[in-house]
């Protein structure tokens, strides 16, 4: 009984040593697998990790404009799950700023940023993308844009440089800019010479003032040295952080060469192709966020900024006169009409800008026009009972 036992109790040893050997040995296995399924996964999803590179005209870090390119690239990291990321380069880090377009055309970076009236020598059309004088303000330009039909003419219009647009931030309503002297008639813009881009450049030569085309990275210096009188940049933000309240006196307003200047996303078409569906959608509503996200800033900080100019470096800001503003304005339309009779597509692209621009402009003269209009005028009136 005893010896029979001992036996039994052997055999259920063995067993259980034999069961655990057996388990031991498939977990061990168990866990190769799937350290090896792991690396495996990881090795793939690193294959399918895209970096694109985004190239900007405007200085590395500078406020505002050049927060736009930073802001889409972080969107399309933080959208794609890391799927899609990108690095943001300034101008000359890859390419000067006005070589932006061509080297997303080549395909040398997937994405520029920019404003496209720096390509109108190129691309007569590409004026109406950013801003045109006395034209429409950002609100008004994102309408026309993605409900309006003007997304789908700048799409036809870029289409042949290789190059897809997305609407890229705005500035909302610019001032009109730094001056050296000051401004009472049109008399004192002949002769003077002012960095201006766009359409605005050939209004400003056509009154009798003289045209530089110059990047921003290299207005301070020739503000300073007087290569340049005058220079238009952003607003109050920008122009407070590029320091040009140092070098000229005179800041006027109203900003009748950019209304509300667009920026754009041009983002290369075979890279664009390359993309899933999905990752492609990522792109564009990143850009659609990056867009309004840039407008949003600039109404905040622009508030803050001109303050400090005027309060802590005692910047003058002068309103420019009705003649001048006149002047330009009469300008403005004899050189939209030649431009218009020269390039084909130029006209068909002020046609749909132009039915969209009469329709808005009659709605905001009885909204929102009329609601600035109004609330200036009861709070006017109620400060002066207030003193009484």
């Amino acid at each position: 009984m005893s010896t029979y036992s001992n036996k039994q109790s052997l055999v259920i040893l063995f067993l259980i040593v034999l069961l655990v050997a057996v388990v031991g040995f498939w977990a061990v296995e168990k866990t190769n697998t799937s350290s090896n399924d792991d690396s495996q996964y990881q090795g793939e999803l690193e294959k399918a990790r895209i970096e694109w590179k985004i190239i900007t005209t405007w200085p590395k870090n500078l406020p505002g404009l050049g927060q736009g390119p930073e802001t889409f690239a972080r969107y399309l990291g933080e959208m794609s799950g890391g799927k899609l990321s990108a690095r943001v380069y300034g101008a000359g880090e890859i390419v000067p700023a006005l070589d932006v377009f061509d080297a997303v055309s080549l395909g040398v970076a997937e994405v520029g940023h920019g404003a496209s009236y720096y390509w109108k020598g190129k691309i007569p059309a590409s004026v109406f993308f950013t801003a045109i004088p006395f034209g429409m303000t950002a609100q008004e330009m994102n309408g026309w844009f993605h409900y309006g039909g003007g997304l789908e003419i700048w799409e036809e219009v870029y289409a042949p440089f290789n190059v897809v647009p997305l609407a890229g931030g705005s500035t909302g309503v610019q001032m009109a800019g730094w001056f050296n002297r000051e401004i009472n008639s049109v008399e004192d813009v002949k002769g003077l010479k002012m960095r201006i881009p766009g359409m605005a450049g050939e209004v400003f030569t056509a009154i009798g003032g003289t045209t530089v085309q110059i990047a921003g990275g290299e207005l301070y210096t020739s503000l300073q040295t007087g290569v340049i009188d005058a220079t238009e940049w952003v607003g109050p933000y920008n122009d407070l952080a590029l320091g040009l309240h140092e070098i000229a006196k005179y800041y006027y307003y109203p900003g009748w060469h950019e209304p509300g200047a667009m920026l754009e996303f041009i983002v290369n078409k075979d890279a664009l192709k390359k993309l899933s569906p999905e990752l492609s959608a990522i792109v564009k509503h990143a850009a659609r966020a990056a867009n309004q996200d840039m407008l949003d800033e600039f109404t905040a900080r622009n508030n803050d900024a001109l303050v400090n100019l005027v309060e802590n470096h005692g910047v003058q800001v002068r309103r420019l006169p009705d003649d001048v503003l006149l002047a330009l304005y009469l300008a403005s339309q004899e050189v939209m009409q030649k431009l218009i009779e020269k390039d084909p597509m130029a006209a068909k692209v002020h046609r749909s800008f132009s039915d969209f621009y009469d329709g808005v402009r009659q709605y905001h003269h009885i909204s929102e026009q009329a609601y600035i209009n109004a609330r200036d005028k009861v709070i006017d009136a109620s400060n002066i009972t207030t003193k009484d």
